[in-house]
C-alpha cells in the first residue's frame, strides 16, 4: 500500500512537470533584441563600479583573440535590477548578478522572450560573486557566444546566396548571404566576396593533402606555410609584387574544433600584405576529411582600415561554422 502510494504521488509529480513544462513552452513570447555581441549586465550600481564589475569586464570585455585592434568579446550595457522591466528583459544574452546565499550559476532560457539566454550569478557577497564569475567564465563567454552564432546564422538564412559550385567542386555546402558574390574561381579554388564600407569581407576555400597539415613539422607552422604560398599564388596586393601572407611579428592562435562533426584546426590570428602596407584579421578552419585524404580550407579574412572588425570576422565564423559536407 505504501509502495503504491509513492508510485503514484511519484504519476502525479511527473504529470505536474510536464504540464509546467508545456505551459512555459507554449507562452507568447516577443521577439528577443539587441545588436549581436551586445550583453546586458543586470546590477547594482555600486557593484558595477566596485570589485564585481571589474571581474565581469575582465572576463567578458577581454580583448578577442587575433584583431589587430583590441576589441570586446562582448559590448556590455550596465543597467540595475529594478529597471530590468517592461521591454527591457527583451534582451537576447543577459547576465544578472544576485545577492543569494545560494553560491553558484543557473542558466534562464527563453524567459522573458525569444530566443533568450540568461545567466544569473549568485553569491552571499562580493568575494562569493567574484569566484563564480572568474570560475565559470569560460562557460558564460560560450555560452553567450553560442546563442549570438546560432542568432547571426538565422538572420543569414533569410537572404542566402543560390549556389551549387561549392558542393559540385568540393562536395560543401555553406550558407551565405546573398551580399556575397564570387571574386575568383577555378576547379581547386573558390574566392567569395563583400563589399563594405571603405573595404571588404572575403572567403576563400580550397583543400590540401592531410600530409600537407600533419607531418614532421608542427601544425601552426604548416598552416602558416600553407596560408603564405595561396596569398602568393592566388591573392595578389595592390602594387605589383605584393601577395597576402601570415603576419610575421605576432604568431595566430590555434585551436580544435569541430566543423559539421569533423575535427578541424582552427587559426586565428593577422594577415598583412609583402611589400605593402595592408593588414586585418582572419580565421582558418582546416577540416580533416579522412576518407578523402584532405583538409578542406574554409577561411575567412577582413579589410576594413580605421574600423572594428570584431562583428565583420563574427559574421565570417557564423558562415564557415555552417558548413555542411556532402
Amino acid at each position: 500500500m505504501k509502495r503504491s502510494l509513492i508510485l503514484l504521488a511519484s504519476i502525479f509529480l511527473l504529470i505536474a512537470c510536464k504540464n509546467e513544462k508545456s505551459k512555459k513552452e507554449d507562452r507568447i513570447l516577443s521577439d528577443s533584441s539587441g545588436n549581436i555581441n551586445q550583453l546586458t549586465v543586470v546590477i547594482e550600481n555600486d557593484l558595477w563600479e566596485g570589485e564585481v564589475g571589474e571581474a565581469i569586464r575582465t572576463n567578458l570585455a577581454a580583448p578577442v583573440d587575433g584583431l589587430p585592434q583590441e576589441e570586446p568579446l562582448f559590448s556590455l550595457s550596465q543597467i540595475p535590477p529594478e529597471t530590468f522591466t517592461g521591454f527591457v528583459r527583451n534582451t537576447r544574452i543577459f547576465l544578472k548578478i544576485e545577492n543569494n546565499s545560494s553560491k553558484g550559476m543557473n542558466l534562464i532560457e527563453d524567459e522573458f522572450s525569444r530566443p533568450q539566454t540568461g545567466i544569473v550569478v549568485m553569491g552571499s557577497n562580493s568575494s562569493e560573486l567574484i569566484d563564480v564569475i572568474n570560475k565559470q567564465s569560460d562557460s558564460i563567454v560560450k555560452t553567450f557566444k553560442h546563442t549570438e552564432l546560432t542568432e547571426k546564422q538565422r538572420r543569414i538564412r533569410k537572404s542566402l546566396k543560390k549556389d551549387d559550385a561549392l558542393s559540385e567542386k568540393f562536395g560543401l555546402n555553406l550558407k551565405f548571404p546573398s551580399a556575397y558574390r564570387y571574386a575568383k574561381e577555378d576547379e581547386h579554388f573558390s574566392w567569395i566576396r563583400k563589399e563594405i564600407p571603405k573595404g571588404s569581407m572575403e572567403i576563400l576555400v580550397y583543400e590540401v593533402p592531410i600530409n600537407k597539415l600533419e607531418n614532421d613539422s608542427t601544425v601552426i607552422a604548416n598552416i602558416i606555410k600553407m596560408r603564405d604560398s595561396i596569398g602568393e599564388a592566388r591573392i595578389p596586393g595592390r602594387l605589383e609584387g605584393s601577395y597576402m601572407i601570415t603576419e610575421k611579428a605576432y604568431a595566430p592562435y590555434l585551436f580544435e574544433t569541430k566543423i559539421d562533426g569533423k575535427f578541424a584546426y582552427e587559426t586565428r590570428g593577422t594577415w598583412e600584405v609583402e611589400n605593402d602596407f595592408m593588414a586585418g584579421p582572419f580565421v582558418n578552419y582546416a577540416v580533416k576529411d579522412e576518407k578523402n585524404n584532405r583538409f578542406v580550407i574554409l577561411e575567412g579574412f577582413v579589410f576594413s582600415p580605421s574600423r572594428g572588425k570584431r562583428d565583420n570576422i563574427f559574421e565570417l565564423d557564423a558562415i564557415l561554422q555552417s558548413a555542411k559536407f556532402d
